[in-house]
């Protein structure tokens, strides 16, 4: 799977079955069962989209909650990155979901990403901002209608692109990191901001990625309903899609700070 967050989670993972509630039963207890009246996922303990949207959408309030106080404190920048590292990481290799850890994850990465923003803001323009904003929300919403459309879908030959297109990107951000790192590129972006083409090739590159691991995260969601996942792994479900919204949201922000720099 492209995005960790899910891989290590049994209930999405790609030869999982659905759960066998099949028992011999008397035929008073059948009668009985036909009389009760339908069973929701809350009522089985089981995830359902309903339920995952709810905690996805609590997850993406307390991330905004605490980005509003790293923008107006930006040095809780770096302490929300280490500390939304440090969670991600026990989140990714957690089996059993866990409520708290993943809202405190949010809570880290919101810090984070206020400070970025205050610190684009500050340097490159205040409208930087809504601009990353939009164009995240966008991209995210064009993706969602088009899968619940059944236009996009994942495929083996796509995610094997996918997945060297990953690499290639995280061995380029590597180097460019070390080469920023160590002064020797002039532009605080580096290699980024070599010229036009590569930052463009950049740009379209970054879109493909995280737009196909958007539609990879709402495979898994659709999984874990369809397979009668446990209701807990909702809460896995709205950590994955934050991983890649904002990694999505500070890569736009990054390459319209590129281009603006270089009008």
């Amino acid at each position: 799977m492209a995005n960790p967050a899910f891989s290590n989670s049994p209930a999405f993972a790609a030869g999982a079955k659905a759960v066998d509630y099949s028992k011999p039963i008397s035929a008073e207890e059948l009668d009985a069962m036909y009389g009760r009246p339908s069973a929701t996922p809350v009522d089985t303990d089981r995830m359902s989209y309903e339920d995952t949207i709810v905690k996805t959408l609590v997850a993406f309030g307390v991330l905004l909650a605490t980005a509003v106080v790293g923008w107006f404190v930006p040095l809780l920048m770096i302490p929300g990155a280490i500390a939304g590292l440090v969670l991600a990481l026990v989140n990714i290799f957690k089996k059993q979901p866990s409520r708290g850890l993943i809202l405190a994850y949010a809570a880290a990465e919101g810090l984070f990403v206020g400070g970025v923003s205050n610190f684009f803001a500050t340097g490159f323009g205040f409208d930087i901002v809504p601009q990353a904003v939009f164009g995240t929300l966008g991209i995210v919403g064009v993706t969602l209608v088009l899968f619940l459309n059944g236009k996009v879908r994942t495929s083996p030959r796509m995610t094997k692109i996918f997945m060297v297109g990953m690499i290639g990107y995280a061995v380029f951000s590597l180097i460019n990191f070390g080469l920023v790192a160590f002064g020797a590129t002039e532009s605080i972006f580096g290699l980024r901001d070599v010229n036009p083409i590569i930052s463009i090739g950049l740009g379209i590159l970054i879109v493909l990625l995280a737009a196909y691991s958007l539609v990879m995260d709402f495979e898994n969601v659709k999984t874990g309903v369809e397979r009668g996942a446990p209701r807990i792994f909702g809460w896995q479900a709205a950590f994955g899609i934050m991983v890649t919204v904002v990694w999505l949201y500070v890569e736009i922000l990054r390459l319209i700070a590129i281009f603006q720099s270089s009008d």
